[in-house]
């Protein structure tokens, strides 16, 4: 048992993200007392994923419930979760009582909305068992589903109770699941900690695999650029932005492949994307370093040439957009975000024709 790591989040409620090998029995210490039924909440196709967390829950007392729900993306709806908040009506649960999601970011995701609006919040704890869900997904307080308009617009802040990533899961993923979530580590060391970049330019290869030499560091130096921007601005209401970077094209890509292509792989081709607009806004050049990298890792950067027409319709229903003002986020420098507001349609399709000809 390796020694765990605790990364505090801070704000209005604060909340431990505990990183290590391990670490399955820190779960209980997680939720606040007074808990008598968790609902685990886990991907039906991994049971064995749940597991270790209905163990560690049960022999500390608690009433478990496990719940499984479809696998993916494809949990992310409102039947499902309005499924599941019949299941908490038949089992009692109460606002003293506790959900636990466990898996990849979209299960992540369905679990944070659920306790946010079932009897208007009860408490949340978030297990991760991909790369992609430990750095990104199950820290911050966004929760959220699908509709066919979009990915996430229906969605909560509620700020988890705590988030366990144990880290010995990574071991069992796919690589290219694995390598999908470096694409989130990436960015965070393009908008805030360039030392994330010079590790994995370091040794590509080994930043490929669960267990490389720097693999628990880059892991928590994400967490810690995460933990920073969500501690200062939970609700998105500025700084909160930055964690957009490569997000509006990527999720344009997700809508059109019908979420069927990863979305690490979506964000790769999307910040290749967004440091072209950088560049032809007078802004960094950092196109041939994001994508060097990205290409060193086995990430894409590039898109169907004749799909900007359709993405450009999906990209006009972002978060970020302001009535019909668009807003992107590009790069003054290394590690110094700021925001590209409404810019002109010849620049946006002339920064997705270079990614397009790669």
């Amino acid at each position: 048992m390796s020694e765990a790591t605790r990364i505090t989040v801070r704000g209005e409620s604060p909340y431990d993200v505990v990183v290590g090998t391990g670490v399955h029995g820190e779960l209980p210490g997680l939720l606040r007392p007074g808990v008598a039924t968790v609902a685990v909440i886990h991907p039906q196709g991994l049971p064995e994923l749940a597991r270790p967390v209905t163990a560690a829950l049960s022999e500390a007392g608690l009433d478990v419930v496990a719940l499984p729900v479809p696998d993916g993306e494809a949990c992310k709806t409102a039947d499902v979760a309005a499924g599941l908040w019949s299941a908490f009506g038949r089992h009692g649960m109460t606002r003293s009582d506790a959900v636990v999601g466990v898996g990849g970011g979209a299960t992540t995701d369905l679990a944070g909305f659920v306790a946010a609006t079932w009897l208007r919040g009860v408490q949340v704890v978030l297990v991760p068992t991909t790369l992609l869900a430990m750095v990104d997904a199950a820290v911050g307080g966004k929760n959220g589903i699908d509709t066919p308009e979009g990915k996430n617009l229906v969605g909560t802040f509620l700020p988890p109770a705590g988030v366990l990533c144990e880290l010995s899961v990574l071991d069992g993923m796919p690589r290219a699941d694995y390598v999908a979530g470096l694409a989130e580590i990436i960015k965070g060391g393009f908008i805030a900690d360039p030392v994330i970049l010079d590790l994995i330019e370091a040794d590509p290869q080994a930043a490929t695999r669960p267990g490389g030499p720097h693999t628990r560091e880059l892991i928590e130096r994400k967490i810690r650029v995460k933990a920073d921007v969500v501690g200062a601005d939970l609700r998105e209401a500025g700084l909160r932005e930055i964690l957009n970077y490569g997000h509006t094209l990527a999720h344009a890509i997700e809508r059109a492949e019908h979420y069927r292509m990863r979305h690490g792989e979506a964000v790769a081709i999307g910040m290749t994307y967004a440091a072209e607009l950088s560049r032809l806004d007078g802004r960094a050049d950092l196109v041939e370093r994001t994508r060097a990298i990205l290409t060193s890792v086995g990430l894409p950067t590039a898109y169907h040439a004749d799909a900007w027409p359709r993405l450009r319709d999906h990209m006009r229903l972002d978060k970020k957009n302001r009535g019909a003002r668009q807003r992107f986020v590009v790069l003054d420098d290394l590690a110094v975000p700021a925001r590209l507001e409404g810019p002109p349609e010849e620049l946006l399709e002339r920064a997705y024709e270079v990614i397009a000809r790669s």
